[in-house]
């Protein structure tokens, strides 16, 4: 029983994996519906249509693991089914059996004189607990039939239930083979479009690189200048280069950076919906793999008009303008601090004191290749962080 438990319970981790990458396909294809310039940029289209593709893949496989451990539970219930019947169809005989013999020696008269036949009053006495026996034997027997008979039936309306999923599964299957077919003869398409002015996408994805490197600069040195102002104040003297890696903390500021830190894993997404579209980190271009690039953060595409909001509670420490980049919005939590850049229509001021989950500003949308990204960083003093290891379920 344990073992059918756990299946059942991996059957369920297997449908919640299937249905997030449902999920991550569909945000595509809507994003992807709001972007009423996806033609002119071929890079973007291809970007899209590999994590697409990517998700694609995955749901085919997790859809074929859900299938697979279906079978192995059929046949388990099939072989659950057999032994049922078997041994439905003895505890069947062995009742039959039991009415005969009650039958012939029904009769109260023949068990009055079973019980005056006794040599003793001990024999008696044995010989009418032996009847009590006989007859709660009878009854359970009749229970026991009734509730074979019961299990009979649930097992087999659980086959036909797998049976049923099974199919619909496979069938599923087959639409988003058909679909993954689809794509990549798409992606092919794209790629050899990109092919042709390799040299050219390569430009421009350095250049861009080398845009955000400056700006990654510039929040490096805001957070240092940071640290600097706060160590001064709290009376702690400088190192001999000039300047300080960490923050000096009030007990006030240090308890909230515990509670921070103790949010890890937890603490909300930066706009109420979205997906990832660049992960922290270094990378391989999806596209011009001779390409490498480098993102300080996590960028997440969201829908036109969303308001980035508040991962946690904190304070409003610095509002930059930034060159390509509209906005960026500091908070500090302690000693840990989140950047959300590419914002316009700001709601917050320096100094202002921030609820989590607070509207922070609009995510802008890019004039050229149509879509909404808010990039948002995490420092613990002056190191980055991976925000996928603090937001949930990123």
């Amino acid at each position: 029983m344990q073992i059918l438990s756990a299946q059942t319970e991996k059957q369920k981790q297997l449908e919640r994996e299937r249905q997030e990458l449902l999920h991550q396909i569909s945000q595509i294809n809507e994003l992807r519906q709001t972007n009423k310039r996806k033609e002119i940029n071929v890079l973007n289209q291809v970007e899209d249509l590999a994590q697409k593709i990517k998700a694609r893949e995955d749901l085919i496989r997790v859809t074929n693991r859900q299938a697979n451990l279906l079978t192995g539970e059929i046949n388990k219930n099939l072989k659950k089914i057999s032994a049922l019947r078997d041994e439905l169809e003895q505890l069947k005989n062995e009742y039959a059996e039991l009415i005969r013999k009650s039958y012939k020696s029904k009769s109260s008269q023949s068990r009055i004189m079973f019980l005056l036949s006794s040599e003793s009053f001990t024999q008696a006495y044995k010989r009418v607990q032996y009847l009590k026996q006989y007859n709660n034997y009878r009854r359970k027997q009749g229970e026991l039939i009734q509730e074979r008979a019961a299990l009979l039936q649930k097992t087999n309306s659980q086959l036909t239930d797998q049976k049923a999923e099974k199919v619909q599964l496979i069938a599923e299957n087959q639409k988003e083979q058909a679909q993954l077919k689809e794509e990549k003869k798409q992606q092919d398409g794209l790629m050899a479009t990109i092919k042709k002015k390799e040299s050219t996408y390569a430009t421009q994805i350095n250049n861009k690189q080398r845009a955000a490197d400056r700006i990654d600069k510039e929040i490096d040195r805001i957070i240092r200048e940071a640290i600097a102002a706060s160590n001064k104040k709290a009376g702690i003297p400088s190192t001999n280069s000039g300047s300080s890696t960490t923050f000096a903390l009030t007990p006030e500021a240090r308890a909230l950076a515990n509670d921070f830190a103790s949010n890890q894993g937890k603490l909300p997404w930066p706009v109420a919906s979205g997906r990832v579209y660049k992960k922290f980190g270094t990378s391989r271009h999806p596209t011009l793999p001779n390409i490498t690039t480098y993102n300080s953060g996590v960028e997440i595409e969201t829908e036109p008009g969303s308001l980035a909001r508040a991962a946690f509670k904190g304070v409003v420490f610095k509002i930059q303008s930034l060159p390509g980049a509209n906005f960026a919005v500091y908070l500090r939590h302690g000693n840990y601090i989140t950047v959300y850049q590419n914002l316009i229509d700001l709601q917050v001021s320096v100094n202002q004191e921030i609820a989590i989950k607070q509207a922070i500003g609009a995510v802008a949308k890019d004039s050229f290749t149509g879509k909404t990204i808010l990039k948002f960083v995490i420092y613990k003093d002056s190191e980055r962080l991976n925000p996928a290891d603090w937001i949930n379920s990123m």
